[in-house]
């Protein structure tokens, strides 16, 4: 298992840009595929993004170009670095863990959640 603690949440405006960090604690954490999903209020959680343990990375339409995932398997980081943010992407921003080691899009099949960090656009 891998424990996880998001930060790098804040208050923008619109058009700002802004990186989530995940820290993952645990030796086998290359091993499990990553994700950021968010959850706005009143909204389902969604998935927002995914990376295998080599990299391949999918993401969910509405943040494609400007968001980008990323994960350091030496420092057990994973990174969501958010540009052009928009008001609509205020949300609760989770990370996750699959040990399957393949990205889904679906909440479910992450068994490890971080709490949490919150993301709002002020604009």
């Amino acid at each position: 298992q891998v424990q996880l603690v998001e930060s790098g949440g804040g208050l923008v405006q619109a058009g700002d840009s802004l990186r989530l960090s995940c820290a993952a604690s645990g030796r086998t954490f290359s091993r499990y595929a990553m994700a950021w999903f968010r959850q706005a209020a009143g909204k389902e959680r969604e998935f927002v993004a995914g990376i295998s343990w080599s990299g391949g990375n999918i993401s969910t339409d509405s943040v494609k170009g400007r968001f980008t995932i990323s994960r350091d398997n030496v420092k057990n980081m994973v990174f969501l670095q958010m540009n052009s943010l928009k008001p609509e992407d205020t949300a609760v921003y989770y990370c996750a863990a699959s040990n399957l080691n393949v990205v889904f899009r679906q909440d479910f099949r992450y068994d490890q959640w971080g709490q949490g960090t919150q993301v709002t656009d002020s604009s």
